[in-house]
Protein backbone atom coordinates (compact mmCIF):
# COMPACT_ATOMS: atom_id res chain seq x y z
CA UNK A 1 0.00 0.00 0.00
CA UNK A 2 1.07 3.50 -0.96
CA UNK A 3 0.99 5.69 1.95
CA UNK A 4 0.29 9.39 1.13
CA UNK A 5 2.88 11.95 1.11
CA UNK A 6 0.66 14.73 1.14
CA UNK A 7 1.29 17.72 3.40
CA UNK A 8 -2.29 18.36 4.71
CA UNK A 9 -3.72 16.66 7.42
CA UNK A 10 -6.03 14.49 5.85
CA UNK A 11 -3.53 11.71 5.17
CA UNK A 12 -5.38 10.32 1.94
CA UNK A 13 -4.55 6.64 2.37
CA UNK A 14 -6.95 4.89 0.07
CA UNK A 15 -6.52 7.44 -2.74
CA UNK A 16 -3.03 7.60 -2.50
CA UNK A 17 -3.67 3.34 -3.26
CA UNK A 18 -6.27 4.10 -6.16
CA UNK A 19 -3.89 6.83 -7.37
CA UNK A 20 -1.26 4.40 -7.53
CA UNK A 21 -3.22 1.59 -9.33
CA UNK A 22 -4.54 3.81 -11.93
CA UNK A 23 -0.62 4.90 -12.72
CA UNK A 24 0.33 1.46 -13.47
CA UNK A 25 2.31 1.87 -16.73
CA UNK A 26 0.25 0.27 -19.67
CA UNK A 27 -2.62 -0.51 -17.73
CA UNK A 28 -5.72 1.29 -19.33
CA UNK A 29 -7.36 3.06 -16.79
CA UNK A 30 -10.89 1.46 -16.33
CA UNK A 31 -11.55 2.13 -12.34
CA UNK A 32 -14.69 1.08 -10.95
CA UNK A 33 -17.53 2.41 -9.82
CA UNK A 34 -16.16 1.92 -6.11
CA UNK A 35 -12.50 3.61 -7.06
CA UNK A 36 -14.22 6.35 -8.43
CA UNK A 37 -16.57 7.02 -5.72
CA UNK A 38 -13.51 6.83 -3.06
CA UNK A 39 -11.46 9.39 -5.00
CA UNK A 40 -14.50 11.73 -5.48
CA UNK A 41 -15.31 11.46 -1.73
CA UNK A 42 -11.34 12.39 -0.84
CA UNK A 43 -11.86 15.31 -3.74
CA UNK A 44 -14.71 16.66 -1.62
CA UNK A 45 -13.27 16.05 1.28
CA UNK A 46 -9.78 18.05 0.20
CA UNK A 47 -12.08 21.14 -1.28
CA UNK A 48 -14.09 21.22 2.06
CA UNK A 49 -11.42 21.08 4.35
CA UNK A 50 -9.88 24.00 2.68
CA UNK A 51 -7.00 22.46 0.59
CA UNK A 52 -6.96 24.45 -2.20
CA UNK A 53 -7.30 27.48 0.39
CA UNK A 54 -3.92 26.98 1.90
CA UNK A 55 -1.80 25.29 -0.26
CA UNK A 56 1.55 24.01 0.85
CA UNK A 57 3.28 23.73 -2.91
CA UNK A 58 2.84 26.76 -5.43
CA UNK A 59 1.39 29.33 -2.63
CA UNK A 60 2.07 31.96 -4.96
CA UNK A 61 -0.42 31.07 -7.69
CA UNK A 62 -3.30 30.32 -7.19
CA UNK A 63 -4.63 26.85 -7.10
CA UNK A 64 -6.33 24.67 -9.57
CA UNK A 65 -9.27 22.52 -8.41
CA UNK A 66 -8.06 18.80 -9.21
CA UNK A 67 -5.14 19.44 -10.71
CA UNK A 68 -3.84 20.89 -7.25
CA UNK A 69 -5.07 18.05 -4.83
CA UNK A 70 -4.60 14.55 -4.07
CA UNK A 71 -7.22 13.65 -7.09
CA UNK A 72 -4.36 14.84 -9.48
CA UNK A 73 -2.28 11.80 -10.85
CA UNK A 74 0.52 13.77 -11.39
CA UNK A 75 0.50 15.96 -7.83
CA UNK A 76 3.81 16.17 -5.81
CA UNK A 77 5.20 14.65 -9.08
CA UNK A 78 8.09 16.42 -9.91
CA UNK A 79 9.63 13.68 -12.54
CA UNK A 80 8.00 12.97 -15.98
CA UNK A 81 4.08 13.77 -15.73
CA UNK A 82 1.62 10.45 -15.96
CA UNK A 83 -0.99 11.67 -18.75
CA UNK A 84 -4.72 12.53 -18.27
CA UNK A 85 -5.77 9.98 -20.50
CA UNK A 86 -4.83 7.74 -17.10
CA UNK A 87 -7.12 9.64 -14.57
CA UNK A 88 -10.31 8.54 -13.13
CA UNK A 89 -12.05 11.89 -13.70
CA UNK A 90 -11.64 11.52 -17.75
CA UNK A 91 -14.86 10.02 -18.24
CA UNK A 92 -16.53 12.86 -17.05
CA UNK A 93 -14.90 14.88 -20.06
CA UNK A 94 -16.70 15.26 -23.03
CA UNK A 95 -15.24 13.52 -26.12
CA UNK A 96 -13.96 17.19 -27.97
CA UNK A 97 -12.22 18.34 -24.84
CA UNK A 98 -9.86 15.34 -24.02
CA UNK A 99 -6.67 16.65 -26.18
CA UNK A 100 -7.00 19.95 -23.96
CA UNK A 101 -3.91 20.44 -21.74
CA UNK A 102 -5.65 20.09 -18.83
CA UNK A 103 -8.69 18.12 -19.26
CA UNK A 104 -10.25 18.00 -16.18
CA UNK A 105 -11.56 22.03 -16.56
CA UNK A 106 -13.49 21.16 -18.87
CA UNK A 107 -16.46 18.48 -17.30
CA UNK A 108 -19.52 19.46 -17.33
CA UNK A 109 -20.36 20.55 -13.67
CA UNK A 110 -24.12 22.12 -14.05
CA UNK A 111 -27.34 21.87 -15.98
CA UNK A 112 -26.01 25.24 -18.30
CA UNK A 113 -22.98 23.78 -18.86
CA UNK A 114 -20.28 25.60 -16.75
CA UNK A 115 -17.26 24.35 -16.45
CA UNK A 116 -13.68 25.20 -14.16
CA UNK A 117 -12.17 26.70 -17.50
CA UNK A 118 -15.47 28.92 -17.45
CA UNK A 119 -15.82 29.91 -13.97
CA UNK A 120 -11.76 30.47 -13.75
CA UNK A 121 -12.43 33.33 -16.47
CA UNK A 122 -15.95 34.47 -15.21
CA UNK A 123 -17.06 33.26 -11.71
CA UNK A 124 -15.59 34.02 -8.17
CA UNK A 125 -13.53 31.58 -5.93
CA UNK A 126 -16.79 31.36 -3.90
CA UNK A 127 -18.58 30.78 -7.13
CA UNK A 128 -16.34 28.19 -8.68
CA UNK A 129 -16.01 26.07 -4.99
CA UNK A 130 -19.99 25.99 -4.34
CA UNK A 131 -20.58 24.44 -8.04
CA UNK A 132 -17.36 21.91 -7.45
CA UNK A 133 -19.00 21.08 -4.85
CA UNK A 134 -22.47 20.46 -5.99
CA UNK A 135 -21.33 18.69 -8.77
CA UNK A 136 -18.87 16.45 -6.37
CA UNK A 137 -22.50 15.85 -4.23
CA UNK A 138 -24.52 15.21 -6.90
CA UNK A 139 -22.23 12.40 -8.89
CA UNK A 140 -21.04 10.93 -5.78
CA UNK A 141 -24.60 10.47 -5.05
CA UNK A 142 -25.22 8.56 -8.31
CA UNK A 143 -22.41 6.49 -7.84
CA UNK A 144 -23.86 5.46 -4.87
CA UNK A 145 -27.30 4.91 -6.19
CA UNK A 146 -26.21 3.00 -8.91
CA UNK A 147 -23.75 0.61 -7.04
CA UNK A 148 -26.90 0.18 -4.69
CA UNK A 149 -29.29 -0.94 -7.76
CA UNK A 150 -26.16 -3.42 -8.48
CA UNK A 151 -25.72 -4.58 -5.80
CA UNK A 152 -29.66 -5.58 -5.48
CA UNK A 153 -31.71 -6.16 -8.49
CA UNK A 154 -34.50 -5.28 -6.31
CA UNK A 155 -33.15 -1.87 -6.14
CA UNK A 156 -33.01 -1.12 -9.72
CA UNK A 157 -34.79 1.92 -10.54
CA UNK A 158 -37.18 0.46 -13.01
CA UNK A 159 -38.23 -1.83 -9.64
CA UNK A 160 -38.02 1.63 -7.58
CA UNK A 161 -40.68 3.76 -9.83
CA UNK A 162 -42.98 0.39 -10.39
CA UNK A 163 -42.51 -0.08 -6.21
CA UNK A 164 -43.43 3.22 -5.90
CA UNK A 165 -46.38 3.42 -7.82
CA UNK A 166 -48.03 0.40 -6.27
CA UNK A 167 -47.89 2.47 -2.97
CA UNK A 168 -51.26 4.68 -4.18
Amino acid sequence: MVVCTCPCALRHSYLSKARADFAVEGKKMSPGNKDLLSILKSELEFLESGGYRTPQRAAWRPQFIFQDSPTCLNFRNFGKRLPCSKCALMQFVPNGQKQERFPCRHIPLDESGQTLDSLYRTGTEEETYAIVTQWLKATIQQLEREGASAEDPAASPESLAIAAGSKD
